[in-house]
């Protein structure tokens, strides 16, 4: 058997007891998932949960190496023709019915349709063919030898379930079925699921793998305020939560009834702009013109903001500085690029005043406040640095189910996003955050600003495709060298990874910051 092993960070973890007796287990979180459809939203809060429902073919360990899960095994077809993957028998979904190749298919068909948020995991895909029950080939446009891992959070959903319940298709907007149900072949099933309240799951007693986990009933519960979430942890109301406010690390790491988790999340956090926008939206003096179009007024806005600054005062230490959007820690990053603009003020009014602002301008940032550590502390932060040198900003923090159809709608001047790719290699946020938005090739799905590069549009299928490491490393640094230039976003910094636990808990941290359960043992 063949296997693609992509390149990744070794895991956070915790050292993992041997199972005891068997416990109820309560956790929680800032941003409750948004839905339970697995095709739906492309994001971590939303993919990382329902990873303990349904499974893809493959799936990522607790190292972060890909390794088969409804799939036993896979091997490349021709000269890179494509992937056939061989399916694992005798899988059930929850509700009883047996999985085969037909739900791949109409899982690919579903998930690469223009209704769902991760249809760009499926552009280099030409075709699915069922060859038997238990046999798919994936056929590829080009060679692409990241494609097993980059499919490692796709999810395969029972067809017949989908049909019978008028969900063939996600529905982000009004919602389906799917959205409040979930029917997967996962080691937990949902048995509750009340939308900001709480959503329960329990073992699923017919699930092919081998319980690693001691739970029987799992409760996760959405606390936006910090504080409340800190106090549930320490009165023993919940056993785990995520994130820990960085400001009380220290305390409760001297606590012995708790535990803190630390480490490095793969999550870039960075500023994004309006590149092919007309005009600005929110602002009160600029009519007509949109600065950030001119890469000296964005190259400004980089030197403005001051890092190091935000890393110690808000993040207490606990975040690294970046250059681009992958992290050092992910396969591609770009050695051969510079370093990241150095916080100048006098530089930034000096290039404002080049531009033709000299005067500097209004606009409006938007700002999830329960979407990532300290996101709104940050924005809040970085309106008074772009202040400071003649660029005012209107704030506006919202909550991220609100925040995301903002982004989708084009409502914003400048916006806060984190990106942690999901193959842990640079080729993935050049598809999705940095290609030129195309629905039909499924490319920059989530390049809200719309920017757009035709060399970069040129390399990201030679990226893909290319088996030559030193030759496809070149062409990253070409991208990232036109990224830096262009100043297409401002990467801040990667995202710190504070998870806190009773002292009776046992899991593992990964940098992707998926949580799951069935790592869990509560003693």
């Amino acid at each position: 058997m063949s296997r693609m092993i992509c390149a990744a960070t070794a895991a956070l973890g915790v050292a993992l007891a041997a199972p005891a007796a068997a416990e109820e287990f309560k956790w929680a979180v800032t941003t409750d998932p948004q839905t339970m459809d697995p095709h739906a939203v492309n994001s971590t809060p939303v993919l990382g949960f329902l990873n303990n429902t349904y499974e893809g073919l493959v799936r990522r360990g607790k190292d972060m190496s890909v390794e088969p899960a409804l799939a036993t095994g896979w091997e490349p077809i021709g000269e890179g023709e494509g992937w056939r993957f061989t399916l694992r028998e005798g899988v059930t979904f929850h509700d009883g019915s047996s999985f085969d190749a037909e739900d791949v298919l109409f899982s690919y068909q579903r998930a690469s349709s223009p209704e769902s948020d991760t249809a760009s995991w499926f552009a280099p895909v030409s075709e699915v063919k069922v060859i038997d029950a238990y046999t798919v080939d994936f056929m590829t446009t080009a060679p692409n030898p990241l494609f097993p891992s980059s499919i490692a959070n796709w999810m395969i959903m029972d067809s017949g379930w989908a049909e019978a319940n008028n969900a063939t298709r996600p529905d982000k907007e009004a919602g389906n079925h799917a959205t409040l149900n979930a029917n997967g072949t996962g080691a937990f099933k949902v048995t509750t699921r009340e939308p900001g309240l709480r959503t329960v799951l329990e073992p699923f007693e017919g699930w092919w793998g081998e319980a690693e986990h001691n739970i029987t009933r799992a409760e996760l519960t959405p606390i936006q305020n910090p504080a409340t979430a800190l106090a549930a942890l320490l009165s023993g109301d919940v056993d785990f939560i995520n994130p820990v406010p960085i400001q009380d690390v220290a305390r409760l790491a001297s606590n012995p009834d708790v535990k803190v988790v630390q480490g490095i999340e793969a999550r870039v956090i960075m500023l994004g702009f309006p590149h092919e926008a007309e005009a600005l939206k929110f602002s009160s003096d600029i009519d007509g013109e949109n600065p950030f179009a001119d890469v000296r007024v964005r190259q400004a806005v980089a030197h403005a903001i001051n890092v190091p600054a935000i890393l110690q005062t808000i993040m207490r230490g606990n975040a690294e500085p970046v250059n681009q959007l992958v992290s050092a820690a992910m396969s591609g990053y770009s050695e051969a690029l510079g370093a990241a603009p150095a916080y100048d003020p006098e530089k930034a009014r000096a290039l404002l005043a080049e531009a033709g602002y000299a005067d500097g301008f209004s606009f409006g940032l938007k700002c999830p406040n329960n979407r990532y550590l300290n996101d709104e502390a940050v924005c809040q932060a970085v309106t008074g640095m772009l202040a400071q040198v003649g660029i005012d900003a209107t704030l506006e923090a919202m909550p991220v189910n609100n925040y995301w159809p903002e982004l989708r709608a084009d409502n914003f001047d400048m916006y806060l996003l984190g990106w942690s790719p999901g193959t842990f290699d640079a080729e993935h946020p050049i598809r999705f955050l940095v290609a030129t938005p195309n629905e039909e090739k499924k490319l920059g799905s989530w390049n809200f600003g719309g920017f757009s590069n035709a060399r970069i549009d040129t390399l990201l299928p030679m990226i893909q495709s290319e088996i030559d490491p030193a030759e496809r490393q070149a062409m990253l640094d070409e991208v990232a060298q036109i990224m830096a230039d262009e100043q297409a976003y401002v990467p801040l910094y990667v995202q710190p990874l504070v998870w806190g636990t009773r002292a009776n808990i046992e899991l593992t941290q990964r940098p992707d910051n998926f949580f799951i359960l069935r790592w869990v043992t509560v003693s």
